[in-house]
């Protein structure tokens, strides 16, 4: 088996490392900051690992994504904003649908989202199966999102990504405020978001937010209908004790085009997907997926002492689901429930040695009905499977970490996961109709440091351990059979990056260096009928670097007719390998791993002139990235340019108005954001196979934003 080339690697890295340097460095001493006039920028501030902390410290790679990000463009998607953030590739194949990766592949997540562990505050969003329903929340409805990256089943159980953090609007409120927007835009889109936060007092605040958004979509049987209600509410009824409220109800309809092949795609990329062999057309099959869930957390977080602290959350959803495909029309009715709770002690009193330690339990229950019936037109006839799936997962963590001498911070964290499935199946009859399925005692450790060279600067370097267990819709997948020879992902990263900032942190890089070397890693396969299953391909080798800078090209200063002027820029390599990988006599050891591409590199540039007006330009480029195993089949690199331009003014003085207009794809290219992998089955040809879902050309959208 042939194996990365270290030198090759650290060349590259080293030629990044370079560059951004040298472009780190223009816009320093582009600008005199003597004006008493500017605004100071505060040092941003991450939540991981039980605590805020200052991001230049924090032993991880990591980033926070502002509410300004996500309004920054379109509204009603989270791509643009989490595109920012190096390692993290967001797709949707069509209105509603995503899928989201963060240093991984897209390769086991043609449905959904895999390998990352997703919270909202303290409330696993990631369900006990292993799914994921990001497209339920409204991007509105988020105060600002945290990103910590590289696995770690020390403190959050199965991922190998990383752990991204939403906080919703509703918590920690600094003062009352209304917004509503309406906007419009091509495809029959149409949104409304109305966002009401209330503080009531210095121990209560409340948040209510509610959305509705329909698109007719730019392909064939992409027709979108989502209606949302959130709400959250704090109360802090003693000096000592706090109580917290979250509510979110989203009914969620959209149906799904289907992939295309290349000379379809060319011919025609509106199309949805057309009959074939025996398989009728997604439109005939009326294919899409209709979700109603009811999720529901409550927390209570008690101070004890000075020193000790004990937080329990608790939650739970309902998801109502349909979806009827090409194949088949399936109904699922999953219900979850969990427990998240933890000691904390600090200890502070000391100021060159201050520390302190967690130790906690997250466990979660899922139960799975899932019902499929033949799909005729639309319409579910004569039953095919009726299967009832348990799953439970704990996880059992300690975490300890010392801060010596403001320089220093030194973190380990092990944590003992437990993850299993129990089925029964009631339709059709077999011989034996019952089963278990185990993953075993895991055991995840991490060992982190960041060390401040000086008040500017900090090293950090880390050793985790990371796995992810076959989520329900792996072990059940469309071809509605029971795979009980799928085992866990489990992997070793290894990893170090150095953070910098000016002074006045008008400048702030980041570069992140690591090494994942995963094994039993699952990847996608088609049958003959074009239903899905899913195997484990054996090692992955995934190496990269991310780089990202931070630059205020001009300090903000509301008296100046350019009142502000920030360049973001984020960078990231992929250097992804199969390790040993055959499946029959197909050898795909050492190939490119699919779906994942060499390049992404995302530049944002926000202008403001005095305070009224405002434009947003982001650019992304992807590289061309391979579409099945055998690397026979590429997607082609694309450039993709989004502008939004906004006016603000005042009608009264507690109130203002803000009309936008923005557009997407600006430079109106052919390309595919969501490619179906592996989409070839049977004896078909891989070249042919279904892998392309067009996005759409160039197109806008407008509207305005009321806010009191």
């Amino acid at each position: 088996m042939k194996h990365s080339n270290p030198i090759l690697m650290f060349h590259k890295m080293k030629t990044i490392w370079i560059a951004i340097c040298v472009i780190g460095a223009l816009p320093v001493g582009a600008q005199d900051v003597s004006d008493s006039t500017a605004i100071s920028i505060v040092p941003v501030k991450i939540k991981a690992y039980f605590v805020n902390q200052p991001l230049l410290s924090l032993t991880a790679s990591g980033q926070v994504v502002s509410a300004r990000q996500i309004q920054d463009q379109g509204t009603t998607t989270l791509l643009p904003a989490l595109s920012t953030v190096p390692g993290i590739r967001m797709e949707e194949r069509s209105p509603g649908s995503y899928r989201l990766a963060m240093r991984g592949s897209l390769i086991r997540s043609p449905f959904g989202i895999r390998n990352v562990k997703i919270y909202i505050d303290d409330f696993p969003l990631t369900d006990a199966g292993g799914n994921t329903y990001l497209n339920l929340i409204d991007p509105a409805s988020i105060a600002d999102i945290h990103v910590t990256k590289g696995p770690d089943g020390s403190l959050y159980g199965a991922n190998s990504g990383g752990v991204v953090r939403i906080q919703p609007k509703g918590f920690n409120i600094q003062k009352s405020h209304t917004e509503l927007l309406l906007g419009t835009g091509s495809y029959g889109l149409f949104q409304e978001q109305l966002s009401m936060q209330r503080k009531v007092n210095e121990n209560y605040n409340f948040s209510f937010d509610q959305s509705l958004t329909r698109s007719d979509g730019y392909r064939s049987n992409t027709a979108l209908n989502k209606k949302t209600f959130q709400t959250a509410h704090q109360w802090k009824y003693n000096t000592s004790n706090e109580l917290k409220l979250f509510v979110l109800y989203s009914d969620l309809g959209y149906r799904t085009p289907g992939g295309l092949t290349l000379s379809q795609y060319e011919e025609d990329p509106r199309q949805s997907r057309p009959a074939a062999g025996p398989n009728p057309s997604a439109a005939a099959q009326k294919a899409g997926i209709y979700n109603k869930t009811l999720y529901t957390g409550i927390s209570h977080n008690a101070t004890i002492t000075d020193k000790l602290a004990h937080s329990i959350n608790l939650f739970g959803s309902f998801t109502d689901l349909e979806n009827p495909f090409i194949t088949n029309y399936e109904f699922r009715k999953e219900k979850n429930a969990g427990i998240r709770t933890y000691f904390s002690y600090v200890d502070e009193e000391k100021v060159n040695i201050k520390w302190q330690m967690q130790l906690g339990l997250e466990a979660q229950k899922g139960y799975y009905k899932i019902d499929n019936y033949e799909n005729v037109g639309g319409t579910a006839t004569e039953a095919q499977a009726r299967d009832e799936l348990n799953n439970a997962q704990y996880s059992f963590f300690y975490r300890a970490m010392a801060h010596l001498f403001e320089k220093w911070t030194v973190e380990s964290s092990i944590g003992l996961n437990k993850n299993s499935i129990n089925y029964r199946q009631h339709f059709p009859e077999t011989s034996s109709p019952d089963g278990s399925i185990g993953f075993g005692d895991i055991w995840m450790p991490r060992i982190a440091t960041s060390f401040l060279i000086t008040n500017q600067v900090a090293l950090r370097a880390s050793i985790s351990r990371g796995y992810s267990a076959p989520t329900i819709a792996e072990v059940r997948p469309s071809d509605i059979t029971i795979n009980t020879e799928l085992d866990a992902e489990t992997g070793t990263n290894y990893e170090t990056g150095i953070r910098w900032n000016t002074q006045n942190r008008r400048f702030v890089a980041d570069i992140a260096l690591y090494d994942y070397r995963m094994n039993n890693g699952i990847v996608r396969q088609v049958r003959e009928n074009d239903a899905d299953y899913y195997i484990n391909a054996g090692e992955m080798n995934q190496q990269g670097i991310e780089a990202a800078v931070w630059a205020y090209l001009l300090m903000p200063n509301p008296d100046r007719l350019v009142s502000a002027l920030n360049l973001n820029s984020s960078l990231a390599y992929n250097h992804y390998r199969f390790g040993t990988y055959q499946i029959e006599e197909n050898d795909y050891s050492d190939n490119k791993i699919t779906a994942v591409p060499d390049w992404v590199w995302v530049n944002t540039l926000n202008l403001e002139l005095l305070n009224d007006f405002g434009l947003n330009v982001q650019h992304q480029y992807t590289s061309s990235m391979p579409l099945n195993d055998g690397n026979s089949i590429f997607a082609k690199k694309f450039h993709l340019l989004q502008a939004k331009v906004n006016w603000t003014t005042k009608f009264i003085k507690s109130a203002s108005i803000q009309f936008f207009l923005g557009v997407d794809n600006l430079l109106n290219e052919q390309y595919s954001l969501g490619n179906d992998i592996n989409a070839f089955f049977g004896n078909t040809d891989p070249i042919n196979g279904r892998y392309f879902n067009p996005a759409p050309p160039r197109n806008y959208y407008g509207g305005l934003k009321l806010s009191i």
